[in-house]
């Protein structure tokens, strides 16, 4: 085919689904390439890791940004390695935390137009441009997960990793929500909405506890993930 003709074939409208068809086969190699990384770089951790989330816009000065930075330090110092998204705010509170500490420290970071530059406080660093690639690492490769306040975001994955374990999709593991008043007015939603409507059961709730205290945060998991 000429080149003029297949310039013009390929602006045409009638076939712009095959264009991005071919679009989508090379997509799937890019995922899969993402997969085969992060599995090589998440194996590479010999140590039950702990995932801490939160928000991205903690200030540096904010109580919740030295709350995780302290949670971390105390899981490193009793043998747990420490998972985030590799970011700003909560994240690079608890990479901080877990780095000063002498510990494991890895950062799952994402491309994004703006907040998610890497920080500084990581040793291993895996970068993603897919969230749910990312999603898979923090679900196969952490014992525990804590969530401490945060946005859009925390509650994906939040809700992801429930929905995981009540459908029996993965094993359970420790969910921890960290800042009573914060939490607090989601979870009474929940029992408000969800359960007295009958869309989740009363078990369902023990998939969840709130623990403001770091050592009893880090006691707790230490009961539930053995080293």
């Amino acid at each position: 085919m000429p080149e003029e003709e297949r310039r013009k074939f390929s602006r045409d409208p009638k076939y712009c689904l095959d264009n991005n068809v071919v679009g989508d086969s090379w997509r799937m190699f890019r995922i899969m390439g993402e997969f085969t990384e992060g599995f090589d770089a998440m194996s590479a951790i010999n140590v039950p890791a702990v995932t801490i989330y939160g928000s991205a816009r903690t200030p540096i000065d904010h109580p919740w940004y030295k709350l995780a930075e302290n949670i971390a330090g105390e899981l490193v110092r009793e043998g747990y390695g420490v998972i985030t998204g590799g970011g700003p705010g909560v994240m690079e509170a608890a990479n901080k935390g877990a780095y000063e500490a002498g510990g494991i420290s890895v950062g799952l970071n994402i491309a994004l137009p703006h907040e998610q530059a890497p920080n500084p406080y990581v040793n291993m660093s895996v970068q993603f441009k897919y969230f749910f690639v990312r999603k898979v690492m923090f679900m196969k490769y952490s014992m525990a997960f804590i969530c401490m306040p945060g946005g859009f975001g925390s509650l994906d994955e939040l809700f992801e990793s429930l929905t995981l374990i009540q459908t029996q999709r993965i094993k359970p593991f420790p969910i921890i929500l960290v800042g009573s008043e914060f939490w607090g007015g989601l979870i009474d939603w929940i029992k408000e909405q969800f359960l007295a409507n009958g869309t989740i059961s009363e078990s369902d709730l023990d998939l969840i506890n709130i623990i403001d205290e770091p050592s009893e945060i880090v006691d707790f998991i230490k009961r539930r993930v053995v080293l």
